[in-house]
């Protein structure tokens, strides 16, 4: 009980800190000691734990964070960005445009990690938002909603990928289930929620914020502008398939090489600057300045998400996920609703979707074989319960408020109530599939 007060208290202190203007940055990390010292870490290994915190989340992120800012700037500075979003209101309409970008995120979200999939898109949710006038969260919600979703229920994802492994389940079997369940889930957190946070408009931070309509003059073409967008998602899609179709050799290699989100990411930039840049007659001193702006902008959001990993890592270096594994192994009731129930507190408790997903397979592993439970199902109880109730001690939630300009308040009723939407919806799901099957 002791240490549930004391990450309570320090989740608290962390809420209050940031609601009094200081610097999140700052926040975390004068949080997370003091708590790292009350759960019991020494000192020494507290120091250790600081810098495997700032080192797991920098190796994940740094790169794909930067390029990722920097192609958008590309995107939005040479009118891409523009051009595409054009292109979308014209194919779907101003009243369609939450579909085109739930399908948009789905898409993008299926081979591609949350954080890469988030980075590539933001600034297509930018370049909409001032184009059609509409609040920015009635737009980003189906955005995120569905690379949420993606990540949490579908393969090649790792976290279902540990449980199929884990549970002895059928990948294919397991793929089918989470696309039945992630269509209704991402509908319902997406263009359903979001439309009843309209209230919720902050003002457009400056972040991807071109020049003005007229001021570049032509635009680029739409097939141009959509290939380099998509050219990330696409490398990355093209070594999927060949890891799982082709033979071991030079081709597969190859293939997988340039499918890695920074190479992918590396790749796209280096044609954005070329095509939407020189082919264009832009000059290597105007693009230059373009990458120095981009990474001037993200610059404060990238220490942000490091000091919210050193938090993480606290946690997790604290035994958290051992004392609730313990205590979760003591409750009595159906084993999917268990799967969910336990997960959903490892990740309110320890903030990371994957650590709670191996750290759950380790938990709810044995009930697969002693109930009969079906293992598909399983792996999506536990990651639905995998993205519940997303707060302070996980790094999204401070790229979702950092890049849109949000209050503690309102990412807490944005990005934490569709969060947990997503996850209860799963839940469902699971239960509904488990009925029928």
């Amino acid at each position: 009980m002791a240490t549930f007060l004391i990450i309570a208290a320090a989740i608290a202190l962390q809420i209050l800190l940031t609601a009094r203007k200081l610097s999140p940055f700052l926040s975390l990390l004068v949080v997370a000691i003091p708590m790292g010292l009350a759960l019991g870490i020494a000192p020494q290994d507290l120091v250790r734990t600081i810098d495997a915190g700032v080192g797991s989340t920098l190796a994940g992120l740094a790169l794909v964070i930067v390029l990722g800012a920097i192609l958008g700037k590309v995107l939005e500075e040479s009118g891409a960005a523009e051009k595409i979003a054009t292109t979308l209101i014209g194919a779907f309409g101003e009243r369609n445009i939450q579909w085109a970008l739930l399908l948009t995120g789905f898409l993008v979200g299926i081979p591609l990690y949350f954080n890469a999939g988030f980075i590539i898109l933001v600034p297509l949710v930018f370049s909409l938002a001032r184009r059609t006038g509409l609040p920015i969260l009635l737009l980003a919600i189906p955005t995120v909603a569905s690379l949420s979703t993606t990540h949490c229920f579908l393969p090649p994802h790792p976290g279902p990928v540990v449980l199929v492994n884990a549970f002895g389940a059928d990948m294919g079997r397991t793929l089918l289930y989470g696309l039945v369940m992630a269509v209704p889930a991402v509908v319902i957190a997406g263009p359903w929620l979001s439309r009843r946070l309209k209230s919720i408009n902050p003002p457009l931070p400056d972040l991807f914020n071109g020049p003005e309509d007229g001021a570049r003059g032509e635009l680029p073409g739409a097939p141009c502008s959509f290939l380099i967008a998509l050219s990330p998602v696409l490398l990355i899609s093209v070594s999927v398939v060949a890891d799982g179709l082709l033979p071991e050799g030079l081709v597969r290699t190859a293939l997988l090489f340039l499918g890695n989100p920074t190479v992918a990411l590396l790749l796209s930039t280096l044609l954005a600057f070329w095509f939407l840049g020189h082919r264009r007659g832009v000059g290597l001193e105007t693009q230059t300045r373009w990458l120095n702006a981009a990474i001037g902008g993200i610059a404060v959001i990238l220490l942000i998400i490091t000091a919210g990993g050193v938090f993480k890592q606290v946690l997790v270096d604290s035994g958290v996920g051992a004392t609730i594994a313990a205590l979760a192994g003591q409750w009595q009731m159906p084993p999917l609703l268990f799967a969910w129930l336990a997960t959903a507190l490892l990740r309110v408790m320890i903030g990371s979707s994957t650590v709670a997903v191996i750290t759950a397979a380790g938990v709810v592993g044995p009930l697969v074989e002693s109930t009969g439970v079906s293992p598909e199902l399983m792996v999506l109880a536990v990651g639905a319960g995998s993205v519940f109730g997303s707060h302070v001690n996980d790094s999204a939630f401070w790229m979702f408020k950092e890049f849109f300009g949000l209050s503690m308040a309102q990412t807490f009723r944005s990005w934490t109530v569709m969060e947990s939407t997503i996850s209860v919806v799963g839940l469902a799901g699971v239960l509904l599939l488990d009925l029928a099957l």
